[in-house]
C-alpha cells in the first residue's frame, strides 16, 4: 500500500450513522468513499431481480462476482448504478437490508467482493464504511473507528427517515428487526460484526451528528 494513501475504516451496526458520517468525512478530507454495505445490498437486489434463491450460495456468489456497478460521487449524494440503472433508493428498502444481511454471511460472496473493495484504496485516501473494514478488508489501516448506538436510538432514527418519506411504520417492529440483525451480524461465523482490537469505539446514542462528526474528524486528524 502506498504511503500516500491514508486509510480510515468505520465499522458498526445498521443504523448507527456510518453512511452519513463517512460521506461527510470523505468530503471534508477530500478522500474517496467505499460504502461496502452497498455492495452487499446490490448483490441481494441483483439476485432477487434474477429470481435467484438467496439460499443458493454459489448462485449468489456468482452474481457478486459479475456485478456491473458504478458509484457516481460528482454530487453531494453518492448515486449507485447497477447495470446503468439508478438503484440508490432501491437498495435501501427494508427487504433488501434484510436480504443483504443474509448474503453477507456467505464466505463465497465475501471472497468475491474482497478484491473489489480493496481496489477503492487510492490516493489521497479512503473512508471505508462497513462491518469488517477494520478487521478483514483493511486490517492494517492506521485509523479504525467503530460507531455504535443503542437499538432503540437507531430505530428512532430509521423511523424518522421512513416517516419523512411518507411511509407508515411501527417503531416497535423496527427495534425488533434491528435487534435481530445485530444478533445475526455479531454471531455469524464469517466476518462477524466486532470492533477491531485497535479501533476507537464511538457510542452515538446520546450524541448529535455534529458531535460525532467533530470527534471522528479530530481522531482522524490526530492520527494522520
Amino acid at each position: 500500500m502506498s504511503k500516500k494513501i491514508t486509510l480510515v475504516t468505520i465499522d458498526g451496526p445498521s443504523g448507527s450513522g456510518k453512511g452519513t458520517l463517512s460521506q461527510l468525512l470523505a468530503k471534508k478530507l477530500g478522500f474517496h468513499l467505499l460504502d461496502s454495505g452497498a455492495l452487499y445490498r446490490i448483490t441481494a437486489l441483483a439476485s432477487l431481480q434474477k429470481n435467484i434463491d438467496l439460499n443458493n450460495v454459489d448462485a449468489v456468489a456468482d452474481v457478486a462476482l459479475n456485478l456491473q456497478i458504478r458509484f457516481d460521487v460528482s454530487s453531494d449524494k453518492t448515486i449507485i448504478f447497477l447495470e446503468e440503472k439508478n438503484v440508490t433508493d432501491a437498495i435501501r428498502a427494508e427487504t433488501i437490508s434484510m436480504a443483504a444481511s443474509k448474503v453477507a454471511a456467505y464466505q463465497p460472496v465475501r471472497s468475491a467482493l474482497l478484491a473489489r473493495q480493496r481496489a477503492f484504496a487510492t490516493a489521497p485516501g479512503l473512508i471505508a464504511d462497513g462491518r469488517d473494514m477494520g478487521t478483514v478488508v483493511f486490517p492494517n489501516a492506521p485509523v479504525k473507528l467503530f460507531l455504535t448506538a443503542s437499538a432503540e436510538a437507531r430505530a428512532e432514527r430509521r423511523y424518522k427517515q421512513l416517516i419523512a418519506k411518507g411511509e407508515t411504520v411501527d417503531k416497535s417492529i423496527l427495534v425488533k428487526e434491528i435487534q435481530e440483525r445485530d444478533d445475526r451480524d455479531t454471531k455469524r461465523s464469517v466476518s462477524p460484526l466486532v470492533p477491531a482490537s485497535d479501533a476507537v469505539i464511538v457510542d452515538s446514542t446520546s450524541m448529535s451528528i455534529e458531535q460525532v462528526f467533530d470527534f471522528m474528524l479530530n481522531t482522524i486528524q490526530k492520527e494522520i
